[in-house]
């Protein structure tokens, strides 16, 4: 990152907060803590805030509701952390627009990994405006890489989170090619799977809500059987 990046912690354990934000100032990140979301609202009110690590359970408003609202509004990055081991904690988390999540308890190296990662993710895309390609159409959309929004056949915006777009992108850049999960979540994310990945799934998911005529039968991100994904539109790019 070219500048310090600012990082909002969410959680309410202090013992827990006061650590990892100990831990990303040692590595060069600006870091504000909020105890819950009241508080959280007035830090992003009163300054810019790059990403935002959001725990699940807190008190109040919990993280689920907290991520659905910034979300109504918002493409800020998300990660969010949950104590629970269930998958569909972690599912529900991604359907409503985490951009990654991580389970408790985890290394600060790992979390650190994971925010550089969604942060260097959206840098290089915007960094592809200088590169000469930004802009890829198809079926009447338009996905501007540059400006990393998403116009519709009528010319309005579509709400996208970051790590929607990445996946788009991906697709955009390689139409006709069938994608693994893998491949994606390493072209997107650049992770290897857990035992249990279903991010890409749930983006694909929510992708197909936004483009597709009838998301129940898709005919734009079409599902491979033990294959992946396949992005059918013609994309032209320019």
């Amino acid at each position: 990152m070219s500048t310090t990046p600012h990082i909002l912690i969410v959680e309410d354990d202090r013992e827990i907060s006061t650590l990892v934000a100990r831990y990303l100032r040692g590595n060069d990140c600006r870091v504000s803590i909020a105890g819950d979301g009241r508080e959280m609202d007035r830090l992003l009110a009163d300054s810019r805030v790059d990403l935002i690590v959001l725990d699940l359970m807190l008190p109040g408003e919990d993280g689920l509701s907290i991520c659905r609202r910034l979300r109504a509004g918002s493409g800020m990055p998300i990660l969010m952390l949950t104590a629970k081991s269930e998958e569909i904690d972690r599912i529900v988390g991604l359907e409503i627009g985490a951009d990654d999540y991580l389970a408790k308890p985890f290394n600060p190296r790992e979390l650190l990994a994971r925010i550089r990662a969604i942060l260097r993710r959206g840098a290089a895309a915007q960094g592809r405006d200088d590169e000469g390609v930004r802009r890829h159409a198809f079926a009447g959309f338009v996905l501007d890489a540059g400006l990393r929004q998403l116009l519709n056949p009528e010319g309005a915006q579509v709400a996208l989170t970051g790590a929607e777009f990445d996946l788009l992108h991906a697709m955009c850049l390689r139409p006709g090619r069938v994608l693994s999960r893998d491949q994606l979540l390493d072209l997107t994310q650049g992770r290897a799977p857990g035992p249990f990945e279903r991010s890409i799934d749930v983006l694909v998911s929510r992708i197909r809500q936004k483009i597709e005529r009838d998301p129940r039968n898709p005919e734009m991100i079409k599902t491979i059987r033990s294959g992946g994904y396949l992005f059918t539109p013609e994309v032209i790019s320019t």
